[in-house]
């Protein structure tokens, strides 16, 4: 059993060091704007189920040099997704949208739910997840001073210390799976079709209800057998073919 569980982290390690090797000389092809092979290479990496964050924003950034509007947008939110804080991703990512076609409206949200939002999306489920291990080590720590120390000022200190910190290690699981509910419940997709013609109803002779070029994120409200209901930013729902979005 042993010798299985060398040779299962051998082969990880071996995997790990050639995407690591993929991911350099993909990056070394895009910076001699060789951009159609620094994608071949990027998608040998994620051919073996690695993503990250810099992987997809990379393999976004040699779609937007090609011009390739739809699978630059749909990459860029992958890594967004992985990393929200990221300025960099935010900022080309606003590149990709300009490119687009379709200028839609954004309803804004307003109040509390918007700044609540805001401050959940500051980092990923794991961050927030790390964030609360964090907080509870220093809980155990400042506890167990806390019952040690004999001087009561101490006492009070590290009494306050361990509320404090157990409190944040609450708050960060609390929005680590408030983030995590968000993202299963709000699915969205990208349109990769250069146009597409969403109907008022999931059959090809329904009207139309509005048309949609590549590029354009929607959110994704249920599915009926080949077509997708699906909502923009400014309210509009309609129905679209399948095959022309692809989920995030």
């Amino acid at each position: 059993m042993r010798n299985i569980v060398y040779i299962l982290l051998l082969l990880s390690s071996f995997s790990f060091a050639q995407n690591e090797q993929l991911f350099d000389k993909a990056n070394t092809l895009y910076n001699s704007e060789k951009y159609t092979e620094a994608i071949q290479a990027y998608n040998q990496i994620l051919s073996t189920k690695q993503h990250s964050a810099s992987l997809y924003f990379n393999k976004a950034n040699a779609h937007y040099k090609l011009n390739q509007i739809a699978e630059s947008v749909y990459y860029y939110e992958k890594a967004l997704q992985l990393d929200p804080s990221n300025k960099d991703i935010k900022t080309n990512l606003g590149f990709a949208n300009n490119m687009r076609i379709d200028k839609i409206d954004v309803i804004p949200s307003t109040g509390f739910s918007k700044l609540f939002s805001s401050f959940i999306n500051m980092l990923s489920f794991d961050t927030w997840a790390i964030v609360a291990i964090v907080c509870m080590l220093i809980f155990v720590a400042a506890f167990v001073r806390y019952v040690i120390v004999k001087y009561a000022k101490q006492k009070r200190m590290f009494f306050v210390i361990s509320f404090i910190a157990l409190f944040f290690s609450i708050t960060a699981v609390t929005f680590a799976y408030k983030q995590e509910a968000n993202v299963k419940a709000n699915i969205f997709a990208i349109v990769f079709a250069k146009e597409s013609r969403v109907k008022t109803e999931p059959k090809f002779n329904s009207d139309e209800a509005f048309l949609l070029h590549e590029g354009t994120k929607v959110k994704v409200l249920e599915s009926f057998k080949g077509w997708t209901k699906i909502r923009l930013t400014n309210g509009s729902e309609g129905w679209i073919v399948n095959d022309d979005i692809k989920k995030l």
